[in-house]
């Protein structure tokens, strides 16, 4: 057993600063050094069922950070673990399941188009407030964003950002702006 598998019964621990202490430390390798939180990819996939949001969230984060080291394809086949995340309608778990999916697109070629296309739906999706789906907009503008490409002759693209541009939500309107400028499709 290594040290982190030491450490895991950390995320377990009463004390809240012990607890979330882990996660923080956990979230910094995951960023910094995926590689060294990958022989564990089974216990992050397990812990995107947790109770705790905190630690549900931060697994949410790990899939999608290991997703840069992943050279067996685990990540592949939790695409649609983290499409039913994302379309939850709980907003702070459908940002991260955006964070994740936009890592994986970023890092996993082949799977770009589809976590685009499904990263589009969630103009469909339900949240409790008009509010919260006006973020969950421009979180989605923030990692189409990275795409320019591949959204600049995708019709469905176009109209999520135009739609965005008349968001009532001052920052998700601005970023939906500055995209369509970014691709060149700021006029008609």
């Amino acid at each position: 057993m290594d040290n982190l598998t030491l450490e895991f019964d950390k995320l377990a621990s009463i004390d809240p600063k012990i607890k979330y202490g882990f996660v923080k430390e956990i979230l910094k390798t995951g960023k910094e050094n995926p590689g060294l939180l990958y022989e564990h990819y089974d216990y992050w996939v397990k812990l995107l069922d947790d109770k705790n949001n905190i630690i549900k969230w931060a697994a949410i984060d790990i899939i999608g950070y290991l997703s840069s080291v992943d050279k067996e394809n685990k990540t592949e086949k939790k695409i649609p673990a983290l499409f039913k995340l994302l379309h939850g309608g709980r907003l702070i778990t459908s940002a991260h399941a955006i964070f994740a999916l936009g890592l994986i697109a970023q890092n996993k070629e082949k799977q770009k188009a589809k976590i685009i296309k499904e990263l589009l739906s969630v103009s469909h999706d339900k949240f409790e407030t008009t509010e919260c789906k006006n973020i969950i907009t421009g979180k989605v503008l923030d990692v189409l964003k990275l795409f320019p490409t591949d959204i600049q002759k995708n019709e469905t693209a176009i109209d999520f950002i135009k739609k965005a541009v008349k968001n009532r939500r001052n920052a998700t309107k601005k970023r939906a702006e500055q995209l369509l400028k970014k691709i060149g499709k700021e006029k008609g």
